[in-house]
């Protein structure tokens, strides 16, 4: 399959066969646009967000194949490959805009930019909107398409970018409200990360893999990384990580029990590869190391 490297704003509207009426960020229509090449790989160096309308063909992303159809969005991180794979004669339909990360340097923004973690999640994650919603998110796209068109001044770069940090923060309200609704499959994910906790350590993988990472489960549990931490923090209080040392803390107080494993034995066991990495965390944890906790119990 070949490749197609999109880092300018330029290249990617050539590929769309559409105007660049500014070098940095572009928003348009889908459906009043050829869809992309076919059965190729894009490699995009622009910050996407796809509003969708009615089916959206076949697009591959990471692992998973897109399948979703109206009022689902989209987003796409610089570095991200898409594959697309569609019907000859597929047109598609919804909003887009694309941006350079160059638009928002030196902005209040790009501090930010981080925090939206949906970026980096799977197609499979995508944002899901009531009809409400789109349209709120259809009214700040087009105040960035009204900014575009005006002629350009010292005022411009500033109200587009407020404008895009508008919808991003709708995004990010829209997100925490996708996590509360959908409580029971998150109850789901929760159970299995227990369970792929207690199965981790009760197993040799710690001294085999190491300290288990975030990552590790959300692979296991067919989630991007991003997606299962912000869940997981959404639903608890806690991040992954602090999931993750909490159990290792908890089971190593139970083995601190036993006077016939050393600690260093202990730290080995859990997945550290130097025992003072251990110690460091577990006083970090509980206020004492973990030969002061063994001769206080």
């Amino acid at each position: 399959m070949e490749s197609i490297y999109v880092d300018t704003v330029a290249t990617y509207n050539h590929l769309k066969g559409i105007p660049t009426e500014h070098p940095l960020i572009t928003v348009f229509d889908n459906s009043k646009t050829p869809a992309l090449p076919n059965h190729k790989k894009i490699h995009l160096g622009l910050y996407s967000i796809f509003l969708k309308e009615g089916h959206c063909g076949e697009l591959w992303y990471g692992r998973n194949k897109y399948d979703y159809d109206d009022g689902t969005m989209v987003f796409i991180g610089p570095g991200q490959v898409i594959e697309v794979n569609n019907e000859e004669e597929y047109q598609p339909s919804g909003m887009a805009i694309l941006f350079h990360p160059d638009l928002i340097k030196g902005t209040s923004l790009a501090k930010k930019m981080d925090s939206y973690s949906f970026f980096s999640y799977e197609l499979n994650e995508a944002l899901h909107l009531s009809i409400k919603e789109q349209e709120m998110i259809r009214d700040a796209m087009s105040k960035i398409t009204y900014e575009l068109n005006l002629p350009v001044d010292k005022h411009s770069k500033e109200i587009l970018v407020n404008y895009l940090e508008l919808l991003l923060n709708y995004c990010t309200r829209f997100y925490n409200r996708q996590f509360i609704t959908r409580e029971h499959v998150n109850n789901d994910v929760l159970s299995k990360f227990e369970n792929l906790l207690n199965s981790y350590f009760q197993s040799d993988q710690p001294q085999t893999i190491g300290l288990p990472s975030v990552a590790h489960f959300a692979e296991h549990l067919n989630l991007s990384s991003n997606y299962f931490g912000d869940l997981i923090k959404k639903e608890t209080g806690k991040t992954a990580q602090e999931h993750i040392q909490l159990k290792l803390i908890d089971i190593a107080k139970e083995k601190i029990y036993d006077p016939d494993k050393s600690l260093s034995q202990i730290a080995f066991e859990l997945g550290f590869k130097y025992p003072q990495h251990f110690s460091r965390l577990f006083k970090k944890a509980t206020g004492y190391t973990p030969k002061e906790y063994r001769f206080l119990n």
